[in-house]
């Protein structure tokens, strides 16, 4: 019972408020961003309102249960939920079970009956994995060296190259950076020379280049790893003033809805591009310019600094937790949390290509919620446990 009301005075309660805070702010997006759809659906206003608020009900479930056992027992799944979500990446490609939608096949169940994303919960096994791989290599003794840094970076590859190329495959490049983004962070977070990390940043950069030259002198090949559909989002990033196909117009008339918000906003249930029906995806991945619209370049910088606040509270727990493991996987959380709303507000703004990456814990939909709400678990599974190794490194 001490134990239990220790564990509740150490929970970081600012953090709690700020989830809540976002919460709240989706539920008002959700509902004034689906209105074109509930009306030309001719269902309740509230349809999409009230499957969100049981997404977020059994979020909150999720995320209290990643926190209340000791982190330490990752260590000890971390390979079966691994080999658990390969196998569910497996089904979606391979089996029957695996639903396709708008193009790609990125989700596994029985379709109208229920279904979900498996990449989505990957992103958390994934983070455990490499979590557990890095404390494992941070025990040994070892010389730091050119050779023992390849060695390493050899093992995180062999754990983050699997799902990331299963994830490539659905299409699903929005999901699969997010993998590359955090095992690049975890590469970082490992201790490995500068020169490593610059090799590696080099590499990726000639693959990127490789890609550029495969793209104008073998484009069948090309085309097999970059699909039609992302490569005309590249070009609509590329040339905005084009139009280029459904991924520009869909640009085109979120840029001009953030735009019309101005400073404040045309308000609540009032913006014109908004309800215009005009929008692709509003209430999902867009749903950044219903708040750019209706509350203004005021609104949308008060989400960006509840989310600011958000990450900062991740750090400061990061930092305090004297535990290699709770770290990494604090790390890998925040990574995983600031890659995509980078991406998703970045997309909606211009300045990065559109992806299928969800706004964390505002735009509509269940899977991605769960997995950010889990990641949060994690987090503060970490902060509540820092207070039994403030004396000394547990591991």
């Amino acid at each position: 019972m001490q134990e239990r009301k220790t564990a509740l005075q150490q929970l970081d309660f600012t953090l709690l408020f700020l989830l809540f805070v976002l919460m709240c702010i989706s539920l008002l997006a959700v509902y004034s961003g689906s209105a074109p759809l509930t009306e030309k659906w001719e269902v309740d206003p509230l349809f999409f309102v009230q499957r969100q608020i049981i997404w977020i009900v059994i979020g909150v479930l999720l995320m209290i249960g990643a926190m209340s056992v000791d982190y330490e027992i990752f260590k000890n799944i971390s390979l079966p939920f691994y080999l658990f979500g390969i196998v569910m990446l497996l089904l979606v490609r391979y089996t029957f079970l695996g639903i396709e939608a708008k193009g790609a096949k990125r989700w596994l169940g029985i379709e109208n009956v229920f279904q979900f994303q498996p990449s989505e919960f990957v992103k958390i096994f994934v983070i455990i994995s490499l979590a557990h791989l890095l404390y494992k290599i941070t025990k040994q003794s070892r010389e730091k060296s050119f050779k023992n840094d390849c060695i390493i970076t050899v093992k995180i590859l062999a754990v983050a190259v699997p799902p990331f190329l299963l994830i490539l495959m659905q299409p699903d490049l929005g999901t699969a950076l997010v993998i590359a983004a955090i095992t690049f962070c975890m590469i970082i977070m490992s201790g490995m020379t500068y020169r490593m990390i610059g090799l590696l940043t080099t590499l990726a950069m000639s693959f990127l280049a490789f890609l550029v030259w495969l793209h104008n002198n073998y484009f069948e090949l090309f085309s097999i790893v970059i699909k039609p559909h992302q490569l005309n989002r590249i070009y609509a990033w590329l040339d905005q003033g084009a139009n280029i196909g459904d991924e520009g117009y869909q640009l085109d008339q979120a840029l001009q809805g953030i735009g019309a918000g101005r400073l404040y906003g045309s308000g609540f249930m009032e913006g014109i591009k908004t309800h215009s029906g005009d929008i692709p995806e509003l209430h999902t991945d867009f749903i950044f310019t219903v708040i750019g619209e209706e509350f203004g370049f005021v609104g949308a910088t008060v989400l960006i600094i509840v989310y600011f606040l958000m990450l900062y509270r991740m750090v400061i727990i990061a930092f305090q937790c004297n535990n290699t493991f709770g770290t990494y996987l604090v790390a890998g959380s925040i990574t995983l949390l600031v890659f995509q709303i980078f991406q998703n507000i970045g997309m909606t703004i211009g300045v990065m290509p559109i992806t299928g990456l969800a706004l964390p814990f505002i735009s509509y939909g269940g899977s991605a919620l769960i997995t950010n709400m889990i990641a949060v678990g994690i987090v503060l599974n970490v902060n509540i446990r820092t207070k039994h190794y403030m004396f000394g490194e547990e591991d």
